[in-house]
């Protein structure tokens, strides 16, 4: 299977446009390709029951974000500061580079 290229990276600002999280925004810590799904940093928060173990010893309730889909998300354009919908583009050097298709910024460094 092929993996999938994301409008996200790792490290990105998104908005959740879509779910309980809506209007909400966060970084992107983790990208699952195979899955189409990603973790954002303080949302999509569940509660999972752990039995203690030699890293936990304790145990009980733990709470931790849970991977949500990629097409709920929208890249926020750091120039424009608004969700929007990304573009590629080959730059001079023959780098690929994405870009905001709201301010045509290019929003990869």
């Amino acid at each position: 299977m092929a993996v999938k290229k994301f409008h996200v990276k790792k490290g990105d600002l998104v908005q959740v446009m879509a779910g309980k999280e809506k209007g909400k925004q966060g970084k992107v810590l983790r990208v699952f390709h195979a899955k189409n799904r990603l973790t954002i940093e303080s949302l999509n928060i569940v509660k999972r029951h752990t039995r203690p173990s030699q890293q936990n010893q304790e145990g009980g309730i733990v709470e931790k974000e849970a991977p949500m889909a990629a097409s709920n998300v929208m890249l926020v354009c750091s120039a424009c500061n608004q969700p929007a919908r990304t573009g590629l583009r080959v730059l001079d050097d023959g780098s690929k580079a994405r870009f905001c298709k709201k301010c045509n910024e290019i929003v990869d460094k």
